[in-house]
């Protein structure tokens, strides 16, 4: 088998081996993938984190041995910084949200022999609470994030990159499309049981799943539609007061996270269990 690492801030993933094909979906900085075939310039490769497949060009691409990418998903944190610059030998890489830092010690992390220091804010998956509370802090530095189909970045966000890239910010792994993530989690029977941090899915005029967002408290929900942006959410849909109309039909209710009681404030929390998430947010 041949492995491969993202190396720059953020590279496109395509539906065929062509750059004027469809961006589907996005590597962020420090991703790891296997490559299954190549065809000229192109790799079509299989994400490691979350088995989404598709088309990249393999001079964007940097071929790791096996056994470097176990380590890499072993001991790694996630960038916490909107953008943030890698200090290398020489130079700066910026990278976003969400990329991942392989074997970072607080300071620096280490890619195939070169060594970056980094002075921003980073997390640990595995060690993050997951609880509403964090969930929402995360979503949050995304708003305003503009939308792009198949984005995955503060650049460019798509609805189930958005809810994909904030869960996994808290150790749970979701699929890359709405229509995949709606099989995952606890169905939520009634909009009154629903709690923030529940996943909303919403349907077409055919019935099929489209649209996904983040609930928060006060029957809000945080969602990427023209840009990361919070509406209002009721057993309709998703009302934008802008617009003075509902944008969005409700289909279903998932919950991926434990229950809370009706009474936990999720927003205003700074009590954690773990109390270096505090400095965190």
């Amino acid at each position: 088998m041949i492995y491969a690492i993202c190396p720059l801030s953020v590279i496109p993933i395509r539906s065929s081996a062509s750059d004027k094909s469809e961006m589907v979906s996005q590597l962020l900085f420090g991703e790891t993938v296997e490559v299954m075939e190549q065809r000229g310039s192109w790799a079509k490769v299989r994400c490691l984190w979350d088995n989404y497949i598709g088309w990249t060009d393999r001079k964007q691409l940097k071929i790791l041995p096996e056994e470097e990418i176990l380590v890499y998903q072993k001991k790694y944190a996630l960038s916490l910084e909107l953008f943030h610059g890698a200090m290398a030998d020489g130079y700066s890489l910026p990278i976003t949200i969400g990329a991942t830092l392989p074997r970072f010690d607080g300071l620096k992390f280490h890619l195939n022999g070169s060594s970056f220091n980094f002075s921003g804010q980073a997390i640990e998956p595995a060690e993050v609470t997951q609880e509403s509370s964090i969930l929402l802090k995360i979503a949050r530095r995304y708003l305003y994030a503009p939308y792009l189909w198949g984005g995955r970045s503060p650049l460019g966000i798509d609805c189930s990159g958005f809810t994909q890239m904030v869960f996994k910010m808290i150790g749970i792994s979701i699929p890359r499309d709405a229509a995949q993530q709606v099989e995952k989690g606890r169905l939520v029977d009634f909009v009154e049981q629903v709690q923030p941090g529940d996943l909303a899915f919403f349907e077409n005029k055919k019935g099929r799943i489209v649209h996904v967002g983040i609930v928060m408290p006060e029957r809000k929900i945080i969602h990427a539609s023209g840009q990361v942006r919070i509406d209002q959410i009721d057993h309709f849909g998703i009302f934008n007061v802008e617009q003075d109309k509902y944008t969005h039909k409700l289909r279903v209710f998932k919950r991926l996270l434990s229950d809370e009681s009706p009474d936990t404030n999720t927003e205003d929390t700074e009590v954690l269990d773990n109390p270096n998430q505090v400095a965190l947010f």
